[in-house]
């Protein structure tokens, strides 16, 4: 008798054992890399805080964020002063509007640099294959709230960076923190503009 009565009130509320199931079951890496590939662009504004050992507060930045899937990722710092970063494909452009100077780094040419564009660059596009050539990866929380975890798998970038954290919801990614190896870090937070 109590399992008919268990049966129609889950029946009766829409909630079946398999289902739930079946959908926390779904949920994970893979999961996650799906449906951050599924966004073709994004804008958002960014505050950034870099905690160094050396002062007692940390050096702050902000600006905009612009992503463009699956390879191109732009980063316009305002404050403290104008700097400009753009990742388009294998090509990382650097510009230093006070200074007047621009550079331009083919990533191949930098493993260390191209280690860590991908970490940012291949979680926005879901390429979990990429991501996993760099680091050894993992996922903690739910789809609402989700924290990815990156480990340098590379002997070279493990003696600049330790660890990586991406937090987001959804599809979205809300922050980003990277603990160097040294002790050092930096969190970035995203809001995302208003459509």
């Amino acid at each position: 008798m109590r399992r008919l009565l268990l049966a129609l009130l889950l029946a009766a509320t829409g909630i079946c054992p398999a289902t739930a199931a079946e959908t926390a079951a779904a949920w994970g890496i893979e999961q996650l890399m799906q449906n951050l590939g599924q966004v073709k662009s994004a804008r958002g504004k960014f505050v950034e805080r870099k905690y160094l050992a050396i002062l007692n507060a940390p050096l702050e930045s902000s600006g905009t964020l612009v992503y463009t899937g699956p390879g191109r990722l732009e980063k316009y710092t305002l404050l403290p002063k104008p700097e400009t970063l753009v990742l388009d494909q294998d090509k990382l452009s650097i510009e230093y509007k006070d200074r007047n100077q621009r550079r331009t780094l083919v990533l191949q040419d930098y493993p260390v640099i191209w280690a860590f564009v991908e970490s940012i660059r291949s979680t926005l596009a879901g390429d979990l294959q990429t991501l996993n050539r760099f680091y050894r990866t993992s996922l903690e929380g739910s789809e609402d709230q989700w924290r990815l975890s990156l480990k340098p798998a590379e002997p070279k970038m493990q003696t600049v960076v330790k660890e990586i954290h991406l937090r987001g919801s959804g599809n979205r990614v809300r922050a980003i923190e990277i603990i160097e190896a040294e002790g050092d870090r930096s969190v970035m937070t995203i809001t995302e503009d208003a459509p």
